[in-house]
């Protein structure tokens, strides 16, 4: 039976509340470097104001890839695409398909990751939540899983998803 690929990402309900926390994060970032740039003195003022800027922008550039990333499903694997990168992953370099949680100071996230037969498993675009028990990864986790049963791994419906 032919099953459509699929494309997984944030909503745009999603993605807004992602624009909140990285506008947040991006004030934070600024507040930051410009109180280094006044207290720090001397010439090394810069190395510091420098250093806190770059760690704001990289951070803030990764909350904006994270919120656009996606990932295609398909019937011959999965595809990650971010801003910085494309890579693909055929099914049969798949192990295991799994919901994690991660735990942070903010709260606890849930995301979905790719377990890979050889390497390191790898975090799927556009799949991560704060809400505990979101139908919307469930839905994401169930079409990973049926696309990589039907291709010979060891998927099909997520437990307890009816």
């Amino acid at each position: 039976m032919y099953m459509p690929d699929v494309w997984i990402g944030l909503s745009a309900a999603a993605r807004r509340r992602n624009w909140w926390r990285t506008g947040a994060v991006a004030l934070i970032a600024a507040g930051g470097t410009v109180a280094v740039g006044l207290a720090e003195r001397g010439p090394e003022r810069w190395w510091w104001t420098g250093g806190v800027g770059v760690f704001g922008l990289v951070a803030v550039f990764d909350m904006v890839d994270r919120t656009y990333g996606r990932a295609l499903v398909s019937g011959t694997g999965i595809e990650f695409r971010t801003f910085v990168s494309r890579r693909s992953i055929p099914w049969s370099e798949v192990a295991g398909v799994e919901k994690r949680a991660r735990t942070v100071r903010s709260g606890t996230w849930w995301y979905l990751r790719v377990v890979r037969v050889r390497g390191r498993s790898l975090m799927v675009p556009g799949t991560f939540t704060n809400r505990w028990e979101d139908v919307e990864l469930e839905r994401k986790l169930v079409a990973v899983r049926e696309r990589w049963g039907r291709a010979g791994g060891g998927g099909g419906p997520a437990p307890g998803a009816g």
